[in-house]
């Protein structure tokens, strides 16, 4: 009997830096699967040469090439097509395991793309979201059918519905254009432990518990120099007292880090620490506007 195995499809405009293949991906407890094909795209020209030639006014744009990634859940295969036609139904009507789908399968294309940058030696990594994608479904098929990007049954999901509010709700609350325009424009200078804190998040929502405890240390650390008194707030100034007392755990972690996985408990820590400190810049953005 051939055995089905659900999906999760996104289509993103251009090309990706992993080439079109598919992936195996192998956790502790489960294997998935990521197909990567590219449609659209024009025939690789020689090596030339780079020469300048003069541009056309308002000239349109060449069209984009669309990438295609369908992340396999290939731990969890149907043995009958009404199992899978269940699952589909259930998964599609709510939004909650939309939002789970949408994210294994934006967190499986992340992966890749970070395996890429490491291993091409790229400081540029590209990282994608849900919400950047053209066209999004859920679904499933065979294995001939979900290798090649192709399925059984599918559903299309409206990946603006299931990002713009989120979205919206940080950007009203943060308001980045107008500090964009600021730290563009050199009336304000961006904190090193925000890039440092922002990497920690990415990492540790990765799955990359090493190097998300490596960045939360200096994060830490450029956070309570550079925003002790940053604000004449008592949330402020209590958060601060906080990361203060306990900044020999972060150091803790790291050094742990370096030689073993952490542990269930040193994982909570360290997501905690990290919350304290996204408060701290948050309330710093909110308050001074």
């Amino acid at each position: 009997m051939t055995r089905l195995f659900g999906f999760t499809q996104l289509e993103f405009a251009g090309r990706l830096s992993v080439a079109d293949g598919r992936y195996v991906i192998r956790d502790e407890d489960r294997e998935r699967v990521l197909a990567i094909g590219t449609t659209g795209a024009p025939p690789a020209a020689r090596r030339r040469r780079r020469r300048s030639r003069e541009a056309e006014r308002n000239a349109v744009p060449d069209p984009l090439p669309v990438t295609r990634v369908t992340a396999i859940r290939a731990f969890a295969a149907f043995e009958a097509g009404d199992e899978a036609s269940r699952w589909l139904e259930e998964a599609s009507a709510d939004d909650g395991s939309i939002d789970e789908l949408l994210g294994e399968g934006i967190d499986l294309v992340n992966r890749a793309l970070h395996a890429h940058a490491a291993a091409s030696a790229d400081p540029n990594p590209r990282a994608l979201a849900s919400g950047q994608a053209t066209a999004a479904r859920i679904g499933y098929g065979t294995g001939e059918e979900v290798a090649v990007g192709d399925f059984t049954a599918a559903r299309e999901v409206d990946v603006e519905t299931h990002s713009a509010s989120r979205r919206r709700e940080r950007i009203e609350e943060l308001r980045p254009q107008e500090r964009i325009a600021a730290v563009l424009g050199g009336r304000e200078q961006l904190d090193a432990c925000e890039t440092l804190l922002l990497r920690a998040r990415a990492d540790a929502n990765a799955g990359r518990e090493r190097e998300a405890a490596l960045q939360l240390r200096v994060g830490l650390e450029a956070l309570l120099v550079e925003l002790k008194g940053a604000l004449s707030d008592p949330g402020h100034e209590e958060d601060m007292a906080t990361l203060e007392a306990r900044r020999s755990e972060a150091g803790e972690l790291a050094n742990h880090a370096l030689r073993n996985d952490l542990d269930s408990a040193q994982l909570n820590t360290l997501h905690e620490l990290l919350s304290i400190c996204e408060r701290v810049l948050r309330r710093r953005r909110i308050l001074q506007g």
